[in-house]
């Protein structure tokens, strides 16, 4: 989790008066030039800096980024042990049975299963299928070869795992900067590890607004469906947050306040929120954010869809990522604003661009920069169908997201792309 300078939070009568001290300061620069997509995305990079790494439990490092090299902390076996069920013998045929726990002379054996502790005198292990249990002219018990052991079997050493035949103590097992697997946290058991040290991801709370929404089945004529709830988290997270909240706030200043407060048993370091970003009656987001001393780092982007989209800082150091209420133009917003705030916060590489070759000529729309999804056909970059900024089926078939200039674009010309998380 990242380090809040103050964990406490006003109630939202007292976040509004102590807001009106600082609201000439910190107030939206309602004048100033929205962005060019351009300097957003730049902006969003540059406004954080990592979070600081902390150790987890091995249960909850799958898919963390190791931040210290992992050492074994013991020989790995530590023990001699068998790789066979079957008996420790030492020396030759036939062996008497002994007694377990006593130290093996020449001429004695003692059963053992895969992973036992190998008896102090013992040579090799003798393979439960090339054993048999016989009596000798005395009518004693005794282990002899079968008729399937090899020739020589048990061989010096045979079927004994001799400590730290994998590692030895203090051996390099994970280097930092790994990506940690299921393997790894295996390992890392192995070695005597019960937490690793990783470094820092972003936990986001997410708020969703409007009082329009409906959370199942067919909205009458006037609301909507949530058509954020079954997709955000999942993109959050491939995109290197987590999740660890989710709130809806009702079109109202005291509670969209209330949702912006940071909630001391999941802290975020960031928030993102959907709908709420404009200047209609309804929007209360920019409203919440100057009454909370908040920084806008991007107010603004001259892009569609999405313009709305807005990154700000609370007073102690949260992050929000305002996005637009239309799902289309939210995905292009989070895509632009979240994707690079989260990688950031999470010590990930500035997330990277691709260039594609436009498939078809594109006009131009006289100021913003438009983000349209596409299709590749023939290795050519085709606008998809259905990208009004409320719709879903032309990002849902899409293979990336084009940046077209305001000038529009030739055919065949070479545009910047951003690929999808989930492509």
């Amino acid at each position: 989790m990242g380090e809040h300078a103050d964990n406490s939070s006003p109630g939202p009568v007292a976040a509004v008066a102590a807001g009106a001290e600082v609201a000439e300061a910190t107030a939206e620069p309602a004048r100033i030039l929205p962005h060019t997509w351009e300097e957003a995305r730049a902006l969003a990079w540059s406004a954080a800096e990592p979070l600081p790494a902390h150790t987890v439990p091995l249960a909850s490092a799958l898919g963390r980024i190791l931040a210290q090299d992992v050492f074994s902390r013991h020989a790995m076996p530590h023990y001699a042990s068998s790789a066979m069920d079957g008996w420790a013998v030492a020396g030759s045929p036939p062996w008497i049975l002994a007694d377990k726990g006593a130290r093996l002379t020449a001429g004695q054996a003692v059963p053992i299963v895969t992973g036992g502790l190998i008896p102090r005198g013992a040579k090799s292990v003798l393979r439960s299928e090339s054993g048999e249990l016989s009596t000798d002219d005395d009518g004693l018990p005794v282990l002899v070869r079968g008729d399937a052991a090899r020739p020589g079997e048990p061989k010096n050493g045979q079927h004994i795992r001799p400590t730290g035949q994998e590692a030895e103590a203090g051996e390099l097992l994970i280097k930092a900067g790994t990506t940690l697997n299921p393997a790894h946290l295996s390992l890392a058991a192995l070695g005597g590890m019960d937490e690793l040290s990783v470094l820092g991801r972003a936990a986001v709370k997410i708020v969703l607004t409007g009082d329009e929404v409906v959370q199942a089945g067919i909205p009458d004529p006037g609301f909507v469906r949530d058509a954020f709830s079954p997709q955000l988290g999942a993109v959050v997270t491939m995109l290197g947050g987590a999740v660890v909240g989710l709130q809806r706030a009702a079109d109202n200043l005291a509670s969209m306040l209330d949702a912006l407060v940071d909630d001391e048993d999941d802290p975020a370091d960031v928030i993102i929120t959907t709908g709420a970003t404009g200047h209609s009656a309804a929007d209360f987001l920019r409203e919440a954010i100057t009454a909370m001393g908040g920084t806008f780092h991007v107010p603004h982007i001259a892009m569609r869809p999405g313009h709305p989209t807005l990154l700000a800082e609370l007073p102690d150091g949260r992050f929000i990522v305002g996005l637009p209420g239309n799902p289309l133009a939210a995905m292009v917003g989070l895509l632009t604003l979240g994707a690079p705030l989260l990688a950031k916060l999470g010590s990930l590489p500035e997330p990277a661009t691709t260039e594609v070759a436009c498939g078809s000529p594109i006009k131009d729309y006289q100021g913003p920069t438009r983000l349209m999804p596409y299709r590749l056909v023939y290795g050519l970059a085709s606008p998809c169908a259905n990208t009004d900024s409320a719709m879903m089926r032309g990002l849902a078939a899409a293979d990336g997201l084009m940046v077209v200039p305001p000038h529009g674009a030739k055919m065949g010309e070479t545009l910047t792309a951003i690929p999808l998380p989930w492509k």
